[in-house]
């Protein structure tokens, strides 16, 4: 194993965010705040309790997991994008490092941007509404596994396109309404029969619910369903990552 070539991506990745850090990290917080401020103030003190927990404690999980969703993907998209933009993807394909070690430099770093976001959001939130955490453990297992999903989805994303336009393509046209469909704001038990089922289709849905139940222990679906989806998600992206490296997809023409 180079770690060598894992540091260096790493490195070199995170320093970009800390060089951006407006852009990175305040800018998301602020945002994320300010959902706080209308919905769990606002609007959550004209509404009824969702399974005992006042909505501005109920969209906490919700929206940490909309922010860290976005952001992975965004993160590693535009992480392994921008040497294929430059030119500079040959140069990393040369050195002597393999196509795990230099997914691991890139999604590593993604991961990590959003996971330090998600546990900056969650701080931020305790200043708003009064929450506790039922299962830290899996709340931290799930924060991991769904910020390591969605930047190998991002690392897909980015071997992808061949634009920036198709950059934002998938985040702003699937990630982004998945998420907010996938009960950021609502319990899906909340819908119609028809439309609950119609809900369940959305992948998203799992994650939330998964990473709800580890803050409050209820959930809209079963936990060990929520993790199955979301390692299955994540052995997913891996099969098509193995398979981009092996024929050189986007990367080698």
């Amino acid at each position: 194993m180079n770690y060598h070539a894992i540091r260096a991506i790493y490195i070199f990745e995170m320093g970009r965010a800390f060089r951006t850090l407006l852009q990175s990290i305040v800018s998301p917080v602020i945002s994320t705040s300010l959902y706080f401020v209308v919905f769990g103030g606002a609007v959550g003190s004209h509404m009824a309790a969702i399974d005992g927990v006042s909505y501005g404690a109920f969209i906490v999980p919700g929206l940490t997991m909309l922010s860290v969703l976005t952001l992975s993907v965004a993160n590693a998209s535009f992480g392994i994008y921008f040497p294929r933009f430059a030119g500079t993807i040959y140069e990393i394909l040369s050195a002597p490092a393999s196509a795990f070690e230099i997914v691991c430099g890139y999604v590593g770093a993604a991961a990590s941007k959003s996971i330090l976001i998600g546990v900056i959001i969650l701080i931020t939130a305790r200043c708003f509404v009064p929450f506790d955490i039922a299962h830290p453990f899996w709340m931290a297992a799930f924060l991991i596994l769904t910020a390591v999903s969605f930047s190998l989805f991002g690392f897909i994303i980015g071997v992808w396109a061949d634009g920036f336009e198709k950059l934002q393509l998938v985040p702003l046209l699937i990630v982004t309404p998945l998420t907010f469909l996938g009960g950021t704001f609502y319990s899906i038990d909340m819908l119609p029969p028809f439309w609950r089922t119609l809900t369940l289709a959305n992948p998203v849905v799992y994650l939330i619910s998964g990473f709800r139940w580890s803050f409050f222990g209820t959930a809209d679906v079963g936990v060990g369903l929520s993790l199955a989806m979301t390692l299955g998600f994540l052995l997913l992206c891996l099969a098509l990552i193995t398979w981009i490296f092996r024929t050189g997809y986007r990367l080698r023409a």
